[in-house]
């Protein structure tokens, strides 16, 4: 069992390594302006995903105004943005 494990664990790694370099390619293509306004929208959607996490555990009202006021304003970039 252990063996069929390790084989789908290989096989997920394979086809992970495909994905990056495929990703990689499409990144050598772009502009550097276009590169950078990629990278600054990555960065955008992690913090918005890191807000809504926050957000979902925020047990005081001030502190949950705060992060849905920080949501509105990375939402507002990333449409900027896209």
């Amino acid at each position: 069992m252990a063996r069929g494990w390790e084989s789908k664990a290989v096989e997920a790694q394979v086809e992970e390594k495909g994905l990056r370099e495929r990703d990689a390619g499409s990144l050598r293509d772009l502009t550097p302006e276009e590169r950078e306004r990629r990278a600054r929208l990555d960065s955008l959607k992690l913090s918005r995903a890191r807000t809504l996490e926050q957000l979902e555990r925020a047990a005081s009202p001030a502190h949950r105004q705060m992060l849905k006021r920080t949501l509105l304003a990375l939402e507002k970039e990333i449409g900027e943005l896209d």
